[in-house]
């Protein structure tokens, strides 16, 4: 880049960080000004509800299963560095919820959210509830004989391609939060979730005090939200006596039965699931802050949430966040906006962890209603972010990533004018990372031929500015190929599908 057009760049960033980054619609904060500490509390369960998206659950599970949670451990008498322990682990349990979830759309031939969603209220222990599970959920919608295969193959994994499924998940979800620096007695109860106390759960069969307390309530208060919210209380009381020594401890259970006239409680559950209600159920002598070096970790790790969500995208957050923060620093930067800039690219399609895994990995031109529904993932991206607090501010910039200069992009058609210089460093970040990483429907392409093709939308599409710091930034470095997408052999025309690519 010229020291002439570094200049201009430099001037541009500061004209349009002053008049198009102020807050909007609430948003928060400006880029890069002063960053109070928020509540550890208030920043994850604000991201807890993309974990729900990503379970089929309705907005809002994580943090009632929280508060569930919580008042059966003041019940049980749990003392306040456990419940401390016990509040993250509610609040963040779903971590490695989108690592299987490719596996489940591909095992289901179905839509991973509603098999999540029918497998939350099944019995799965007992073999003919497990049946009835699978042959109702196996290609949905598609020829009885298509159905049959589905199931037949299903089936004939067994038991251990079931425990595979779920050993990914609650793995992956210990390995997130000991990456957020969680105790080891939170990382322990998200690895166990899932485990029952009759021995019959999954992944590794523990049984009774083998499972760690926190583990055993977690179980209990998430599967009672569930029912709460898709039965009633009376319904959710029905199923937790009836599983009474199987699934759950007897213990908590009694716990829960105690708790069960408790009116104000499931009276404000039913109608305040927000965030900040939590502050009534956190441990006020335990509470953590969100420093900036914590925030940056955890926009980290629910990057890594994001991208598990599908095999082709397994690296796409940090591709983004990589380019943009190495475009923003050509163009002039200062670091608090670098900063700024790198949180808003790890962070931007957290939406789309509401998007079906047979969209995302389907290997071939999406439908009309596909691409519809592929075009709805900003949307969810800005209504996560507004709940976070810390990165409310970033939340319109980084739901713009697919708005183009000329008003062609998605969701909201904006105009170059409503524009902020962060969204077009987002943009053409997107673009470059989707295109040089290999897709279900096409391989990975050149430097090169992704210079190429984004040069045609230049100045109409694609900032010019941006783009000459992209170009600046891919002709000085050595950034690695992603390997051959197979599909892209026997879809030639989907080779260089633009719109599709990013």
């Amino acid at each position: 880049m010229s020291d002439t057009r570094l200049a201009q760049s430099a001037q541009s960033c500061a004209d349009v960080m002053t008049g198009l980054n102020a807050p909007r619609h609430g948003s928060g904060r400006v880029l890069g000004g002063w960053r109070p500490d928020f509540r550890l509390s208030q920043v994850l369960a604000g991201l807890s509800y993309a974990l729900d998206l990503t379970e089929g659950q309705r907005p809002g599970h994580a943090v009632r299963t929280c508060k569930i949670g919580m008042r059966i451990a003041q019940a049980i008498g749990l003392d306040a560095e456990q419940q401390s322990h016990l509040f993250y682990a509610l609040l963040m349990k779903d971590l490695g919820c989108s690592s299987n979830a490719a596996r489940f759309a591909a095992l289901f031939g179905a839509d991973d959210h509603d098999v999540k969603t029918d497998l939350k209220i099944t019995n799965w222990s007992q073999p003919l509830e497990a049946f009835r599970f699978a042959a109702r959920n196996v290609a949905p919608g598609h020829f009885w004989l298509r159905r049959t295969w589905q199931f037949v193959a299903l089936m004939s994994r067994g038991p251990a391609g079931a425990r595979d499924v779920v050993v990914t998940r609650c793995e992956r979800g210990a390995d997130i939060a000991r990456m957020l620096s969680f105790s080891d007695e939170t990382v322990q109860a998200i690895r166990a979730l899932d485990e029952h106390w009759d021995g019959a759960g999954q992944p590794y069969s523990l049984n009774r005090e083998q499972i760690p307390l926190l583990a055993r309530i977690l179980g209990l208060a998430q599967t009672v939200e569930v029912f709460v919210s898709s039965y009633g209380l009376d319904a959710a009381y029905d199923m937790a006596w009836s599983r009474r020594g199987s699934w759950f401890d007897p213990a908590m259970v009694d716990a829960l039965v105690a708790i069960r006239h408790d009116q104000p409680f499931w009276g404000v559950l039913a109608t305040d699931d927000s965030a900040a209600s939590l502050s009534d159920v956190e441990p006020p002598d335990r509470v953590l802050v969100a420093n900036d070096d914590r925030l940056d970790r955890i926009a980290e790790a629910f990057a890594l949430v994001i991208d598990a969500k599908s095999p082709w995208t397994h690296q796409h957050s940090r591709g983004v966040a990589d380019v943009s923060v190495a475009v923003a620093q050509t163009m002039g930067y200062a670091d608090d906006h670098v900063r700024d800039v790198r949180r808003a690219a790890l962070l931007h399609d957290i939406g789309k962890l509401g998007v079906s895994s047979l969209i995302l990995d389907k290997p071939g031109r999406l439908t009309d209603d596909e691409f519809a529904a592929m075009r709805r993932h900003p949307d969810g991206t800005r209504e996560i972010l507004k709940r976070t607090g810390c990165f409310s501010h970033l939340a319109n910039v980084a739901a713009a990533h697919h708005e183009r200069l000329d008003g062609s992009g998605y969701p909201l058609g904006l105009a170059k004018s409503e524009l902020s210089l962060l969204s077009r460093v987002l943009c053409v970040s997107d673009i470059c990372d989707a295109l040089r990483a290999s897709r279900p429907y096409r391989q990975g392409l050149s430097i090169e031929r992704v210079l190429e093709i984004m040069r045609r939308d230049v100045s109409t599409a694609i900032d010019p500015l941006c783009f000459e710091a992209l170009d600046t930034v891919l002709k000085r470095s050595t950034l690695a190929q992603a390997g051959e997408a197979p599909a892209a052999r026997y879809v030639p025309a989907l080779s260089e599908d633009y719109c599709q690519a990013a």
